[in-house]
């Protein structure tokens, strides 16, 4: 997802992240391959508020039911099949509200997707149920590489600001969207790196040049 060309423009344009970049190291974000929309989702649903090995579990016995992981083979489920499998049944409804409006079209391919701007995206999807803002960027960034998303609302990225740029607290998502405003058009790249921060690089290491007026 990421080139020189991106890296070299947030280094120019952020010498704080660009600190930061240099305190993580190459860029190494990948892009998860996805055979539809409606299977990409469905697995996002279901990993939901569970940990990655039990989410696993469900979701290869959910998989398990189906000959074709289709929104139509989906539909033919019974609520029973769907709950042994070890859905919750607050994940049965989401589910099945995906398949329905994939079944309808009201969810877009991943050939029509190519053809939406992201925030088309984010607004035909956030009408199925169990399915928000962040998910659907999660789903921008990761299944269709998209380059320009930044997920502010992410308590990881906003705590990974906070590091990199010594901050003693976390800046509100208006805050950070304000502030990324110089990372774009390569904001993707630039949120995987406040992620890293949040989880592998020590605070004085990331933070080191920086205080609280480099987030003005």
């Amino acid at each position: 997802m990421a080139n020189s060309a991106a890296l070299k423009h947030l280094r120019s344009a952020d010498p704080a992240l660009a600190r930061l970049i240099d305190s993580v190291g190459p860029f190494a974000m990948q892009r998860q391959a996805a055979s539809s929309t409606f299977a990409a989702l469905a697995e996002a649903i279901t990993y939901q508020q569970l940990n990655g090995r039990a989410a696993s579990a469900i979701f290869g016995r959910v998989r398990a039911l189906l000959p074709e992981f289709t929104a139509a083979a989906f539909l033919a489920l019974t609520d029973e099949q769907l709950r042994g499998a070890g859905l919750s049944q607050a994940k049965v409804l989401s589910l099945r509200d995906l398949a329905l409006k994939s079944a309808q079209g009201e969810v877009p391919t991943l050939e029509e997707a190519a053809g939406l701007s992201d925030e088309e995206i984010i607004e035909r999807l956030s009408h199925v149920r169990g399915i928000g803002r962040w998910t659907a960027q999660m789903f921008l960034m990761f299944r269709l590489g998209r380059p320009d998303v930044l997920p502010a609302d992410d308590y990881g990225i906003r705590r990974g600001f906070s590091i990199a740029f010594g901050l003693a607290a976390l800046p509100s998502p208006k805050e950070l969207l304000a502030y990324g405003e110089r990372w774009a058009p390569y904001r993707s790249t630039a949120s995987w790196y406040l992620w890293r921060a949040a989880t592998e690089v020590p605070l004085a290491q990331a933070a080191s040049g920086t205080n609280a007026s480099s987030a003005e």
